[in-house]
């Protein structure tokens, strides 16, 4: 669930000089909004710094340049803070809303990022990181753009992120929704915000995008008009996420394993304790490395690729049927998104050599998807040959983005 980092580097070089970073006080909330608290502005960027960056990335990445002669506006990208509510607590959330310069009435399309354990990697925390810049930068294509931080980043840090837990993740990014609504419409002269929705992730984030669609087409659709959404390499299957870690000698990415089990165990998924699952030494340390402090190759160091060496014997031959793991598989099984008959459009990528996040939980979703009634017509696939987890992060996020702006042309 990694960035492509060389093209992340090199991107930023060629944007060092032409970003303006600004940083002003906040606006506060005026008290008859519900969710908005207050808005920062972090960053500017002009018509002629999105192309540049566009015809940066288009040299390494062709299918990138379609996107340029989109681009019809300067943006800011704000900080927004607001509202919302984590296992009945009520928190100050936050995340970036980028905007227009140019007066109008736009769409709107929330993006939802992919696994981070650092604080300071944190959208409205790094809004020039190139990984949110590909993003933030759809504004001036006509889009308000949401970048939700998620629960323990940004203003929450004081809880645990609640990591593939499906409830808080949904509640913060409608919340999030409700909030830009009442940012645009009294705090932005000149912009209104279009009841048209659009939704893009990767990796966790095309997760929560599931989710999130599913939501807001069975449960919010009286509040959002959802047009469509893009999801890429999502973990929509938990149960098999965790299968697929367990079943090898080896796993490369053992940090996936413990945010999984910090966040079930902090957010009362299960009622195991963590030493049921983990040996020792990790199973007392696993609650001190997800601190936001420390980077996945940081925490990794602290665990083990060896699946013997670190999840114990009881659980490795008894997870999957065993009574005493019955509430383990209940929490999967519950943050796990089932298939339903969406009506609305819906594209499904991954890269195809994924040896993060198994490319059949997009095969298994879309094949369930239509056997509950959704039409082929709708619902779209498409398996990127010979690209691994972090590298196709990059051509599925550019192919997300053409399936979603297609979608608006047509509408």
């Amino acid at each position: 669930m990694k960035n492509n980092r060389l093209l992340l580097k090199l991107v930023a070089i060629a944007l060092l000089s032409s970003a303006l970073v600004i940083s002003c006080k906040k606006d506060k909330t005026t008290p008859d909004h519900t969710y908005y608290i207050s808005k920062e502005l972090k960053v500017s960027y002009t018509k002629a710094t999105v192309t540049s960056l566009i015809g940066f990335v288009s040299s390494s990445i062709p299918a990138a340049s379609t996107l340029e002669p989109l681009v019809m506006t300067d943006i800011n990208v704000y900080k927004m803070v607001y509202k919302s509510t984590v296992n009945g607590q009520k928190i100050n959330a936050s995340g970036l809303i980028c905007v227009p310069v140019t007066p109008g009435n736009y769409p709107v399309l929330s993006f939802q990022n992919g696994t981070n354990t650092v604080n300071a990697n944190a959208p409205s925390v790094a809004p020039s990181s190139l990984s949110y810049q590909m993003i933030e930068i759809m504004a001036s294509m006509g889009y308000i753009v949401v970048i939700a931080d998620y629960p323990g980043f940004g203003e929450s840090t004081q809880i645990p992120h609640p990591y593939l837990v499906k409830e808080p993740t949904v509640r913060s990014l409608v919340d999030m929704l409700y909030a830009s609504k009442e940012l645009t419409a009294s705090e932005i002269p000149g912009i209104t915000m279009k009841n048209e929705y659009y939704l893009l992730g990767y990796s966790q984030g095309g997760w929560a995008t599931l989710a999130l669609h599913k939501a807001l087409e069975l449960d919010y659709n009286n509040d959002f008009i959802l047009k469509g959404s893009a999801c890429g390499a999502g973990p929509y299957d938990i149960s098999l996420l965790m299968q697929n870690m367990l079943s090898a000698p080896s796993y490369s990415m053992p940090v996936y394993l413990g945010y999984i089990l910090n966040a079930y165990s902090y957010y009362n998924q299960f009622t195991n304790p963590v030493s049921d699952i983990f040996n020792s030494p990790y199973a007392s340390r696993v609650s001190t490395l997800y601190n936001g402090l420390l980077t996945s190759d940081q925490i990794n160091s602290q665990l083990t690729t060896s699946i013997p060496g670190l999840i114990t014997s009881d659980f490795l031959t008894g997870y999957a049927t065993s009574a005493k793991f019955s509430s383990i598989r209940d929490a999967l099984t519950n943050n796990s998104i089932s298939a339903w008959h969406s009506n609305i459009p819906l594209l499904l990528i991954h890269g195809g050599s994924d040896t993060q996040v198994n490319p059949i939980s997009t095969e298994n979703m879309y094949f369930a998807m239509i056997q509950v009634g959704t039409s082929p017509d709708l619902i779209k696939k498409t398996i990127i040959p010979n690209v691994n987890h972090g590298d196709g992060l990059v051509p599925a996020m550019i192919q997300s983005i053409q399936f979603l702006i297609n979608l608006r042309s047509s509408n």
